[in-house]
C-alpha cells in the first residue's frame, strides 16, 4: 500500500496551551462538496471548536468553514455542527471517558490524506493557570539551553 500524502490545513494551537492531550484520534468528516472546496483553500478555523456525543454519534461544534465563493446557493451555514466519521467502539471510549469529571474532546488539527479531510481529535484534562505557567516557564527554559549550547559550539 503506497503512503498517502498528508497536506496540514489547520491547527488549534491553543488547544495544546489549554489541555493536557492524553489521547488522540483520527476520525473523517461529513462534509458537503463546497465545504470540501472551501477547506481545500485553507478557510477553515477550529478556534474554540469542540466535540459532544448525542445519541452514538460524534458531533464538532464551533468549527467555521468559510463559505465557498463560487458556491452559491449550494453553500452551507458556515457554523453548523458537522458529525465526525469513527468506529463505535471509539465513540463508545471517548463517551465514557468524557462522563468523568474534567475531561473534553478537543479537535486538534484538520489535514488533507489523500483525497480525503481528516481531523485529528484529543481526548483531553483541562489545564489550571498554574499548570500553564509550568508549561510556559519549562518551554523558556528549554530555549535558553538551546541558545547556550548553541553558542558554545561555534
Amino acid at each position: 500500500m503506497s503512503e498517502q500524502a498528508i497536506k496540514q490545513i489547520a491547527k488549534n494551537r491553543k488547544a495544546w496551551h489549554d489541555y493536557t492531550i492524553e489521547e488522540s484520534f483520527e476520525a473523517g468528516i461529513a462534509l458537503s462538496g463546497t465545504e470540501v472546496k472551501s477547506i481545500r483553500l485553507g478557510t477553515l478555523n477550529l478556534k474554540d471548536s469542540y466535540c459532544v456525543v448525542k445519541r452514538g454519534e460524534i458531533l464538532v461544534k464551533q468549527m467555521h468553514i468559510s463559505p465557498y465563493e463560487k458556491g452559491n446557493i449550494f453553500n452551507r451555514d458556515p457554523m453548523r455542527d458537522r458529525k465526525l466519521l469513527m468506529h463505535k467502539r471509539e465513540i463508545r471510549k471517548l463517551d465514557a471517558a468524557i462522563a468523568q469529571q474534567g475531561y473534553a474532546i478537543i479537535p486538534l488539527s484538520v489535514y488533507l490524506k489523500g483525497s480525503l479531510v481528516k481531523m485529528q481529535i484529543g481526548l483531553a484534562r483541562g489545564k489550571k493557570l498554574h499548570d500553564k505557567r509550568d508549561a510556559m516557564a519549562a518551554r523558556d527554559a528549554k530555549r535558553e539551553m538551546d541558545r547556550a549550547m548553541k553558542e558554545r559550539m561555534k
